[in-house]
């Protein structure tokens, strides 16, 4: 698995880093916490360049996460509802996770969506109540691109490090990648199959 995303990022060099983290924060075929540390690597390797890497990773990721915002917005509360009900056993979208990132938009407000850029578990969800509270779309692009530099930029310095290590931890790397991916794997299978349409998220 490694060997694979390396070899992607190397092909497509930004754009694909670029499409990867917009895929990840749409629909995550592979999470960012292994995208970017690669893309670090492959950085670090002298195939691109750190700062380039860095842009094309938070561009990435604020493009993804400000579409949930825009389509949460255009909507409103009543739409959105419906299309979560019609769709999100695709994206996996439960009430739950609607309902902690709401509660945790209230309670926060602009530093929710701050701190929720760096933290995996609502780093994508916090844009929905985001955009159904019509947070000034300014602001909130502010917010995340702040959130989603520091986020890509400790994945990227984990790949440098990385890069600078490879000798000790080569054995380990494949092995570990590949699992992280079949956990996220199982992970969708689950929520897929579990899934139960959203009655109220108001």
């Amino acid at each position: 698995m490694s060997d694979f995303i390396i070899g992607f990022i190397t092909d497509w060099g930004y754009l694909g880093i670029f499409l990867l983290m917009v895929a990840e924060n749409l629909f995550p075929p592979i999470p960012s916490e292994l995208i970017m540390p690669f893309a670090g690597y492959v950085a670090a390797n002298g195939d691109l360049s750190t700062m380039g890497v860095l842009i094309a990773g938070t561009v990435g990721s604020v493009l993804g996460t400000s579409a949930w915002y825009v389509v949460a917005r255009l909507l409103g509360l009543a739409r959105f509802t419906w299309l979560c009900n019609r769709f999100g056993r695709f994206a996996t979208l439960s009430e739950d996770d609607i309902d902690k990132a709401q509660h945790w938009f209230e309670r926060h407000g602009s530093l929710a969506v701050f701190a929720g850029r760096l933290m995996p578990a609502i780093r994508t969800l916090i844009s929905v109540p985001a955009g159904l509270a019509k947070m000034p779309f300014g602001r909130f692009l502010v917010i995340s691109t702040l959130g989603s530099l520091i986020w890509t930029g400790i994945l990227t310095a984990a790949g440098l490090l990385l890069h600078e290590n490879y000798h000790a931890v080569e054995a380990y790397i494949d092995p570990v990648s590949t699992g992280v991916v079949v956990l996220a794997v199982v992970i969708y299978i689950w929520r897929f199959i579990t899934w139960k349409p959203i009655k109220d998220i108001g």
